[in-house]
């Protein structure tokens, strides 16, 4: 009998063009593919799971006889962020984008923020993270205005000098924020974006915080709260669900601290579902466009996986995927319309179960509510009765 999902997240690692994606401006996008294409990819203990044997896979050599279960799943939500992608996973479906700002954002947002702030803006517009900070930085720290930006995603984030304004000054104001930020102006997050050094080397710390809107409905994570089940986040999830289904949380200040408190958790004595965020795939490598430090991180984690699995119970399963994708090798800094990749593992799972290409990403949480013998989701076919023994 199962009684625990380990789920982890690859922020980002998207592996090839959904059929919509040129309506998203996404083009010839392939995360994994690119990446494998540029540089030697050493990822074996993924390979071993499956990953190279996903259909639509490209420029990975494929292993004989996968030890895991592996597919490709597309999205089904109008969409290509965290929140819409978290979301669509444990059950919630979003045919209506959440809204972007190319031009910046309207005075009755603004204003609102000021007022609170007591200091004008700086900046209000699409930006990389990093540039934003090169070009007004310096200004910055010379006027206390903080800065404000969106990207090709919806969300406000505002970037601050920790030693300027404090980090929990910074949070304040992005709750602030998060309260004008809603119904027509709902973005899907406020995103606090800390920083630290001095002109020419500024650079962004690991106290980021995500303040998303809360989910209009229960989710998967509810569902198992309600059921008695532990719901264990590790890294962002706490934030992509504003807290809503989650009895225990922690924070990560990079991808090895999510799998080292992942595998503390997996030592403890818990049932239900830690749930996991690596998100530096996606913030400190796919939006900067470094190729090669998204390789090594993907090797990285490759390299921890075997320590994962060694930890395992006999009654845990394995889930590994992502949420949408940054490819790094394209001119674009923003998210892309990628399918995901999706591996399990575990004791009572076939060995070798190719599950194709999925619809939507529900199809896991809808997998997951099975397992733990929890209500069904409003949408996603559950693929339990394919991989189990």
């Amino acid at each position: 009998m199962i009684n625990r999902v380990i789920w982890i997240i690859l922020d980002s690692v998207g592996m090839g063009e959904l059929p919509d994606a040129d309506k998203f401006g996404d083009r010839g996008s392939n995360t994994i593919g690119n990446i494998a294409k540029q540089l030697k990819l050493d990822v074996p203990n993924m390979r071993k799971l499956g990953l190279a044997n996903i259909e639509g896979m490209v420029n990975l050599e494929k292993v004989e006889e996968p030890e895991g279960v592996y597919g490709r799943i597309g999205e089904l939500s109008n969409g290509k962020d965290t929140t819409i992608g978290h979301w669509e996973m444990v059950g919630i479906y979003s045919p209506i984008a959440f809204p972007t700002y190319p031009d910046g954002f309207p005075g009755e947002v603004t204003d609102k923020f000021e007022a609170y702030v007591g200091k004008k803006i700086l900046g209000n517009k699409p930006a990389s993270g990093t540039a934003i900070l090169e070009e007004l930085g310096k200004e910055h720290m010379e006027t206390g205005r903080p800065i404000v930006y969106t990207s090709a995603d919806s969300v406000f984030q505002i970037a601050a000098h920790e030693d300027i304004i404090p980090i929990e000054k910074l949070y304040d104001m992005c709750r602030e924020a998060r309260k004008i930020l809603s119904n027509e102006h709902a973005v899907a997050r406020v995103i606090a974006r800390p920083f630290l050094g001095e002109p020419g080397s500024f650079y962004r710390t690991a106290n980021r915080r995500d303040f998303s809107l809360v989910p209009p409905k229960d989710t998967l994570l509810d569902i198992l709260q309600q059921s008695g089940k532990d719901v264990i986040g590790v890294g962002k999830i706490e934030d992509i669900f504003s807290g809503k289904g989650i009895t225990e949380a922690i924070h990560t200040k990079d991808n090895m601290d999510g799998v080292d408190k992942t595998i503390e958790y997996m030592n403890k004595d818990n049932k239900g579902l830690i749930f996991t965020n690596l998100v530096e795939f996606d913030s400190k490598w796919g939006h900067r466009n470094n190729v090669e430090g998204y390789a090594k991180g993907l090797e990285e984690f490759d390299m921890r996986l075997p320590e994962i699995i060694k930890n395992m119970k006999d009654t845990d399963v394995l889930m590994i995927n992502a949420d949408h994708g940054c490819d790094p090798t394209t001119p674009s800094t923003d998210h892309s319309r990628e399918y995901v990749p999706f591996l399990a593992y575990g004791k009572e799972l076939k060995n070798n179960a190719d599950l194709k290409t999925r619809k939507t990403f529900s199809d896991i949480g809808q997998t997951i509510a099975e397992i733990l013998d929890v209500k069904q989701l409003e949408i996603g076919e559950s693929f339990l009765k394919d991989i189990k023994r």
